[in-house]
């Protein structure tokens, strides 16, 4: 299954390459991290690592793999994936000399392996978001933990002077939001928007933009009054989280219906490099706007 999304149409080599330019991104953000003296680091580290392994844990998934393998089969197949996914933490946990909290992660592992959770609960958590941009609805409620933790990091960084860890505060808001435009909605909820491609494409931008500006600001505020010296790179890492952002949407609607492939990849991740957006947000926005007509007539 994995080789097949690599593939995507085109030579699978393409999608092994992205997949070792992320590896060396993980390293090199992981190397950035510990280099910051703090003792808050490997513990976040961890849950990282626990958050990406849980996600694998929801039942429809699970009740997926069970109807396709035997029991035993089945637990070999979960460890196996937990373990894949805790390997690159455990290694460089490992690595720090982090031992303790290197067997605890292990053991985690594996015992979140051999559980499964439902995705839905009974409570309603309450959003700041209307129901119009239900990805912002949804996602909130799925994900409000992580806002928890930013705004903690955020404390921390300011309790430690660390205005690196600030950063990647605010960072890891603008990778959960974009979490939120990862899996295309069904057609019909776009179908229902009476308006043009570039007009549907826009109020999805500019809802998206302005939602997680809202949810960066307590972080921006904390990070400025205690940062004043650094308020130009705080307003520069923003302004590029939000292009980001909207680079990302474009993306996601220019592989519509489908999911983002291994080529709407590659082109973002050749975005990384900033001046490249230049070129590569009218591309997404000119297949976006084709894709798009065949549904908002």
């Amino acid at each position: 299954m994995t080789k097949r999304k690599l593939s995507d149409g085109s030579h699978p080599i393409v999608g092994y390459l992205l997949a070792l330019l992320i590896s060396l991104v993980f390293i090199g953000v992981s190397i950035l991290l510990f280099s910051r003296k703090s003792v808050y680091i490997p513990y976040i580290y961890a849950f990282a690592a626990l958050f990406f392994i849980s996600k694998l844990s929801e039942t429809k998934r699970n009740d997926f793999l069970k109807f396709c393998f035997a029991n035993r089969q089945y637990r070999k197949v979960r460890i196996a994936e937990n373990l894949i996914i805790a390997l690159p933490f455990i290694v460089l946990l490992a690595c720090k000399q982090h031992f303790l909290l290197t067997l605890i992660l292990f053991v985690i592992s594996i015992v979140m392996a051999l559980l499964s959770y439902r995705a839905t609960y009974n409570i309603t958590i309450p959003t700041p978001f209307h129901k119009k941009p239900f990805e912002f609805t949804v996602g909130f409620r799925n994900s409000f933990f992580m806002f928890i933790i930013a705004y903690g990091l955020a404390i921390i960084a300011i309790k430690v002077n660390n205005f690196n860890l600030g950063i990647f505060a605010l960072g890891l808001i603008f990778f959960t939001t974009s979490g939120y435009y990862l899996k295309p909605e069904n057609e019909y909820f776009v179908w229902v928007y009476n308006c043009t491609p570039a007009r549907f494409l826009f109020e999805k931008i500019k809802t998206a933009l302005l939602f997680s500006f809202c949810l960066c600001l307590p972080v921006l505020i904390l990070l400025s009054i205690s940062y004043l010296e650094h308020i130009g790179v705080l307003l520069v890492f923003t302004f590029l989280g939000l292009l980001y952002l909207t680079t990302w949407i474009l993306a996601k609607y220019s592989a519509y219906p489908e999911e983002i492939g291994i080529t709407q990849g590659v082109i973002f991740a050749i975005g990384l490099f900033p001046p490249m957006l230049i070129v590569i947000i009218p591309l997404f926005a000119s297949q976006s706007v084709n894709k798009l007509k065949e549904i908002l007539k």
